[in-house]
């Protein structure tokens, strides 16, 4: 072994000594998902298969993309497929990304000017912190989880200078449903904050990545924002089609100004292959679904299995996490505990994933579950049932006070 060989294996002994060493997994295919992010189920969906397999058969387009996009890549079918995108979410315009990590970096990369400040909520994603990191900002600034106070301390220091506020852009950064909590996003005390110190949007702008409520929240899936009517606040979107819409990709919304900006600026677009027309039609076929209504029923179906899994669970005061989303977390401290529970739950047909530091932080581990459209009422009291006994097998959870749960409320 060389030195250099020998310098990694180092590195990965100690993350194994601190129970923080990664490895692929293989899920078993006999176990009953509540781990992924197909929260509509449309990957076990027969209709959305038969529609995709139809497309394909119909198409006279070839299966690669056979370049960049801005050399042989596009085509006039992905031009269409955005405006239908960009219509469907009540936005000017729409770019299509490899991957919502793709879509981030771009983002976060090339939007802010030099002197510009972003402000990010400390729970963002790990793609905008990759933005950031290559970006020209004069500075990036986290604020705490979902806290319009802390923000606004920030907003003040930020803009008491005239000049500053007058000249500087601020971006705020945020989620509409944070992937490792399932918790939402103050958005419209965000939004009425930001219009008291920018009351025609002249320099503050709100940045909201919609990943984890595209196809699950708002009228037919449009989103949290659209189901609040922000559209005209939020100077851009990001939806990902690799989650509720079962297929690959991202894409930005936006004014056709930041679409054409992004064309000339974003690395991650113009030095990737883009993705094959196979993934484009798979796209066009969940959108179809959407807007034709025939996910309305997965949708009222999340819904109440989150409702039955807030009401029916009884843990320990501060295990469960607050959600009202299909993202439910019951946190236990360190990264041995919460995989203990995985493996009890995984080993009894429920497949669930420890979600260890440094993921999240240290003390905040979390076992993360996933409800889903293709999940029933049988499969979801099977796993209530296996959660209780594991706490039972280890401590009489009967003695223990019940976490007060949250009344579910309309977003």
């Amino acid at each position: 072994m060389n030195h250099l060989q020998r310098q990694l294996q180092q590195k990965l002994d100690h993350r194994r000594r601190i129970s923080k060493l990664r490895r692929l997994v293989i899920n078993p295919t006999d176990g009953i998902d509540f781990s992924s992010n197909d929260f509509l189920g449309l990957s076990h969906s027969t209709l959305f298969k038969q529609n995709l397999l139809n497309e394909m058969a119909k198409s006279s387009h070839v299966l690669g993309s056979t370049g960049s996009r801005l050399l042989d890549g596009n085509s006039a079918y992905c031009e269409w497929l955005e405006r239908k995108i960009a219509q469907f979410h009540h936005s000017p315009a729409a770019l299509i990304f490899n991957s919502g990590f793709d879509a981030n970096t771009a983002l976060f990369s090339t939007l802010p000017q030099p002197g510009d400040i972003v402000l990010y909520d400390e729970f963002i994603h790990a793609s905008v912190h990759e933005g950031m990191r290559l970006s020209r900002a004069e500075q990036c600034v986290p604020f705490r989880h979902s806290n319009v106070d802390d923000l606004e301390r920030l907003l003040k220091r930020y803009t008491s200078n005239t000049s500053v506020k007058n000249h500087k852009n601020i971006f705020v950064a945020l989620e509409t449903v944070y992937s490792m909590d399932g918790d939402i996003a103050p958005l419209e005390k965000i939004v009425d904050l930001l219009k008291r110190f920018w009351p025609n949007r002249e320099n503050g702008f709100i940045i909201v990545d919609e990943a984890h409520s595209t196809g699950v929240f708002g009228e037919k899936g449009r989103g949290i924002i659209c189901e609040l009517g922000l559209e005209q606040e939020i100077f851009a979107r990001l939806h990902t089609f690799g989650k509720a819409l079962a297929s690959h990709g991202a894409v930005v919304l936006g004014s056709n100004t930041l679409r054409e900006y992004l064309i000339n600026y974003a690395r991650p677009l113009i030095y990737s292959t883009f993705m094959p027309f196979s993934t484009l039609i798979s796209i066009r076929c969940a959108y179809d679904l959407l807007e034709q209504g025939q996910t309305l029923h997965l949708q009222q179906h999340v819904k109440e299995l989150v409702e039955r899994f807030r009401k029916k669970i009884e843990l320990p005061v501060g295990t469960l996490l607050p959600s009202v989303t299909p993202i439910q977390g019951i946190v236990l401290n360190g990264n041995e505990a919460v995989r203990s529970l995985s493996k009890y739950l995984n080993e009894n047909g429920c497949i669930v994933k420890p979600i260890c530091s440094p993921t999240v932080p240290s003390g905040k581990e979390r076992v993360r579950i996933c409800l889903h459209g293709h999940n029933t009422t049988e499969d979801l009291d099977k796993l209530i049932n296996h959660i209780h006994s594991y706490f039972r097998e280890r401590s009489s959870i009967s003695s223990l006070p019940k976490a007060v749960n949250k009344k579910m409320s309309k977003l």
